[in-house]
C-alpha cells in the first residue's frame, strides 16, 4: 500500500503539480471517447517488441497514463527465454547500486536479491524477467519503470486497442502475420502505431518496396488508415531521461491527430503530416548512411571537413531517392533532416560502422549485436540497393546521356554494398568514395531529383503507367 502511495504521490506531484494530473486524464478521456470505449473498459495499448525504442515508449506511456488503472492497460510483448549473459548481468548490478532510487525500488519489491545471485554467477536472469523491473536488455543502462510484460503474443494482442510495433522491419512481416490469426473474430480493427525503420524489397512482377506499415497492411487486412508511422530525431534512453525531443506521427488524418495530442509530452512534442510514404523511407535510408557515417568517423578521427562532406553527399541522394518514390515528398528540413542527422551522430546503425572501421566487429558477427540490438542498415542497405538497381528502372545519366540504373547516380550507396553485403571492398573503400575526383556536386543530383522525371509510382507497388523519360515515352 505504502508503495502504491508513493507511485501516485510521484506522479501527481514530479512537476510540482496537479494540472499536468488533470490534463493527462483530460487526453486519455478524450482518445478513450474516439474509440468509443465505456467506462469500465480500459483502453488496452500493447507495444509489440522490447528493444530500446519499443520499450522507451512504452514506459513513457506507463510513466504518463499508467496512474489511471481503470482507464488505460498498458502492456508489452516480448520473447520468452532470452538469456542475460554474465557480463550483463554484472553491468546491471553495476547501474543497480550507481542509482538509489533503482535500488530501493528492488528491495520494496523483493526483486534485489536475484540480480546479487546473477551478478555471482549463481542464477540465470532473462530478458523478459528484467524487463519487468525496467531493464531492456539493449539498454541497460538507462532503467524504465516497471513494466507489464507479456510473453504470449496471442495474450497481449487479442483484445488490443492500440497496437505498438516496436520490431525491426526484418521481423515485422512473420509476427503480424501470426498476430493476423488472433484478430479473425475481431468486430472493431485496432490502431497501429509502426516505430519501425528500415524496408524490404521486392522485385515480383515489379520492382518496388515494402515498407513496414505495408507489411502490416497486407499481412492482417486492418485499413492502411489505421495504421500510422512515428518517428523522429530521437535516441530512446535520453528520450526517457525527459531530454527535449519531437517526433511526427504520419498516416490518415482520422487518427494521426487525436494520437498526435494523446503522445505529446512536455519534453517530447508530436507534430502530426500526412506525407506517411517520405517519412517511412526516410526512416529506413538514414540507416543505410548512418552506418557510413560511422565509418568516416572513424578512419577520418572524427574529422569535422570529412563529416561534412559525407553528409552533403549522401543526403543529396536521400533526396534523389525519395523522389523516385513520391512525386512531391516532404522536403528534407525540419524533423526529417534532424532526425538524419541525429541518426548519423549517435545512432546505433552509426555505432556499428565505427565498430566496423576501428576494426572491433566484423560482418561475420552479424547484425544482432549483444547490448544494441538489430542493426537494421545492414538490411536496408541490400534492399534499396537491389532494388535500384533493377534495369527497368533505368533513368537517364545527366551527363552520359544513356539509359543507368538510378544506384549508378548513389556512389555511396554502391560503395556501402560492397562493404557490407558482397564484401568485396573494405571499409576504406568509403573515404575512397568521397575523394572520387568524378563525384558530381551533390547540388546537381538534387536538381535532377527535383525535376520530376525520375517519379517512379511502380516503387510503391502502385500500377505502372506511362511516364516521361524526357522526351521518350517509356510503358
Amino acid at each position: 500500500m505504502v508503495g502504491s502511495i508513493e507511485a501516485m504521490d510521484r506522479n501527481l506531484y514530479s512537476n510540482g503539480s496537479v494540472h499536468n494530473f488533470n490534463a493527462l486524464e483530460e487526453k486519455l478521456d478524450e482518445l478513450r471517447s474516439r474509440l468509443g470505449k465505456a467506462n469500465g473498459d480500459p483502453l488496452r495499448i500493447v507495444g509489440v517488441g522490447a528493444g530500446a525504442w519499443g520499450s522507451v515508449f512504452a514506459a513513457v506511456l506507463q510513466d504518463s497514463y499508467g496512474q489511471f488503472r481503470d482507464k488505460v492497460q498498458i502492456r508489452i510483448w516480448r520473447r520468452p527465454g532470452r538469456a542475460v549473459d554474465r557480463a550483463t548481468a554484472e553491468h546491471i548490478f553495476e547501474v543497480i547500486n550507481s542509482r538509489e532510487d533503482v535500488l530501493r525500488r528492488l528491495i520494496r519489491r523483493c526483486a534485489y536479491l536475484k540480480y546479487v545471485e546473477a551478478r555471482l554467477g549463481d542464477r540465470t536472469l532473462y530478458a523478459d524477467e528484467i524487463l519487468k523491473d525496467g531493464f531492456c536488455l539493449n539498454m541497460v543502462e538507462t532503467p524504465l519503470c516497471p513494466l507489464k510484460v507479456v510473453t504470449s503474443l496471442q495474450e497481449a494482442v487479442w483484445d488490443a486497442d492500440i497496437v505498438v510495433n516496436g520490431l525491426p522491419s526484418t521481423e515485422t512481416k512473420d509476427v503480424f502475420e501470426e498476430i493476423s490469426n488472433y484478430w479473425n473474430e475481431r468486430i472493431t480493427d485496432p490502431i497501429i502505431i509502426s516505430l519501425a525503420k528500415g524496408i524490404e524489397a521486392a522485385l515480383e512482377p515489379l520492382p518496388h518496396i515494402i515498407t513496414p506499415t505495408q507489411m502490416i497492411h497486407q499481412a492482417t487486412g486492418v485499413p492502411i488508415e489505421n495504421i500510422l508511422y512515428l518517428g523522429g530525431p530521437n535516441i530512446a534512453s535520453e528520450i526517457y531521461n525527459k531530454e527535449y525531443a519531437n517526433a511526427r506521427i504520419c498516416g490518415a488524418e482520422k487518427w494521426r491527430k487525436p494520437l498526435a495530442k494523446f503522445l505529446r509530452q512536455p519534453h517530447f512534442t508530436v507534430w502530426d503530416n500526412s506525407d506517411l510514404v517520405t517519412h517511412e523511407v526516410m526512416g529506413g535510408l538514414k540507416n543505410v548512411y548512418a552506418i557510413g557515417a560511422g565509418m568516416v568517423a572513424a578512419l577520418t578521427k572524427e574529422s569535422a571537413t570529412s563529416k561534412s562532406v559525407y553528409f552533403a553527399h549522401c543526403t543529396s541522394e536521400m533526396i534523389f531517392i525519395t523522389h523516385l518514390l513520391t512525386e512531391e515528398p516532404e522536403k528534407l528540413a525540419g524533423p526529417l533532416l534532424a532526425d538524419t542527422y541525429v541518426t548519423l551522430l549517435k545512432g546505433r546503425n552509426a555505432w556499428y560502422g565505427q565498430m566496423l572501421a576501428k576494426g572491433e566487429l566484423n560482418r561475420d558477427m552479424g547484425e544482432n549485436i549483444s547490448g544494441k540490438g538489430m542493426i537494421q542498415g545492414v538490411s536496408a542497405v541490400k534492399a534499396f540497393y537491389e532494388l535500384l538497381s533493377q534495369s527497368s528502372l533505368n533513368v537517364l545519366h545527366p551527363e552520359e546521356n544513356k539509359p543507368v540504373a538510378p544506384v549508378e547516380l548513389c556512389p555511396i550507396l554502391k560503395t556501402l554494398y560492397k562493404i557490407l553485403i558482397t564484401r568485396k571492398q573494405s571499409s576504406q573503400a568509403i573515404l575512397q568514395a568521397l575523394r572520387d575526383e568524378n563525384l558530381n556536386d551533390p547540388r546537381e543530383r538534387i536538381e535532377i531529383a527535383q525535376s520530376h522525371v525520375f517519379y517512379r509510382p511502380s516503387l510503391l507497388g502502385q500500377p505502372l503507367t506511362s511516364f516521361r523519360l524526357q522526351d521518350k515515352v517509356v510503358i
